[in-house]
């Protein structure tokens, strides 16, 4: 049976979580929808696909975002209650400083085995439909934004381009109409490149990395526009280099799509590395959640926000830490049987032992009294 205590305690760290995390969303994806955008105006993301890449990233930064938010609704939750004397109120009733913990693991563990959740299985499987979705979008024109029948702008405003007709999958086409600028910057003059072809078609070179236009039976023409020393060729076949897709397959990101289950049963040693930094998810969330406690005590009178600018600076010197650490474990520097546990073990027994500290109350004080000459 639950106390009334840990009820009204639950919630007001559920809600002071909720309005965290709100505020660390608001602040991810706006900073995503940035990204994208520039990356969209370079040509390197389809338009098409913004939202559906804003959602997965999301998905992939609540492994560093919901730790941060638990452990900041934690500080705004019981640093209220501190402030509005509340606290002072559970203690003159015999609730000690241990009786929160109660309500805290009702709060904590939920969360933790939900990161957990999201940190081995949700986060991965989001970051290879990202990387699908880009790779499908690098091979058809339709996704990439480009209709049959339409003038569609380049990025950059390098200029239009335009096809009669399309196939279904957006791989080839016909009739194709391509104009560019250029600004030459010594004189100021602008250059013309009309390209167009017969037909074409969207491919790839070995490696899959670039994608090229290849157009079939067309001309091209060159000049600048007020003079006269204009070219024209006419071709049989013209290759064009498209900007680079932005798909992600760099190391880093590889072992990040990995599933969880093929990284169990992996001997590599970067593997291994990613595993204990999926576990480290959920065993932060139960640290931040036990350190906020003790960092949250305060008085009445100090500043509102005193106490979350040093439990942000706790935090920031804690993930830091593990960013230290995988580091030291990428480079061979630390043994991957420590893992990371070498910050997180003292972590728990810092926010353990202030916790025991601040529920001891202080020894009395002696008081010396000096007897005046001649007193009786």
């Amino acid at each position: 049976m639950l106390r009334i205590v840990d009820r009204y305690l639950a919630r007001e760290l559920a809600w002071s979580f909720a309005a965290a995390t709100a505020i660390l969303l608001l602040v991810t994806v706006g900073a995503t929808v940035a990204d994208l955008l520039a990356k969209i105006a370079r040509g390197r993301v389809a338009a098409d696909l913004l939202l559906a890449l804003i959602g997965l990233r999301t998905v992939d930064a609540l492994t560093l975002l919901v730790p941060l938010a638990a452990f900041l609704g934690v500080q705004m939750a019981y640093g209220r209650l501190y402030r509005e004397s509340e606290m002072a109120v559970f203690a003159a009733s015999g609730l000690p400083a241990t009786g929160l913990l109660r309500p805290l693991a009702l709060f904590g563990v939920p969360l933790a085995v939900a990161i957990a959740l999201v940190s081995f299985w949700l986060a991965p499987a989001a970051v290879r439909q990202a990387q699908a979705l880009q790779e499908e979008a690098s091979r058809s024109l339709i996704i990439a934004g480009l209709e049959p029948g339409r003038f569609v702008e380049l990025p950059k405003n390098d200029g239009v381009m335009y096809v009669e007709e399309m196939n279904a999958d957006g791989t080839k086409f016909q009739k194709l109409f391509l104009e560019s600028e250029r600004a030459n910057a010594k004189d100021g003059s602008t250059g013309i490149n009309i390209v167009t072809a017969a037909s074409g078609e969207l491919f790839h070179d070995a490696d899959g990395a670039q994608r090229f236009l290849g157009l079939n039976d067309g001309f091209r023409v060159e000049g600048t526009l007020g003079q006269d020393n204009w070219r024209l060729m006419r071709y049989a076949r013209n290759d064009i280099q498209l900007p680079d897709n932005d798909t992600d397959t760099t190391p880093d990101s590889v072992k990040r799509s990995a599933p969880t289950l093929q990284l169990l049963g992996s001997a590599d040693p970067v593997q291994r590395i990613e595993l204990l930094w999926r576990l480290a998810a959920p065993v932060s969330v139960l640290v931040l959640v036990l350190l906020g406690l003790p960092l949250a005590k305060s008085s009445p009178r100090e500043p509102r926000y005193a106490r979350l600018l040093i439990a942000l600076l706790a935090w920031f010197v804690y993930y830091n830490f593990l960013a230290l650490d995988r580091s030291w474990l990428s480079q061979g520097k630390l043994d991957p049987r420590i893992g990371f546990w070498w910050v997180q073990i003292p972590a728990a027994l810092i926010a353990v032992y202030l916790i025991w500290r601040g529920d001891k109350l202080p020894k009395p004080r002696a008081v010396r009294v000096r007897m005046q000459p001649g007193a009786a």
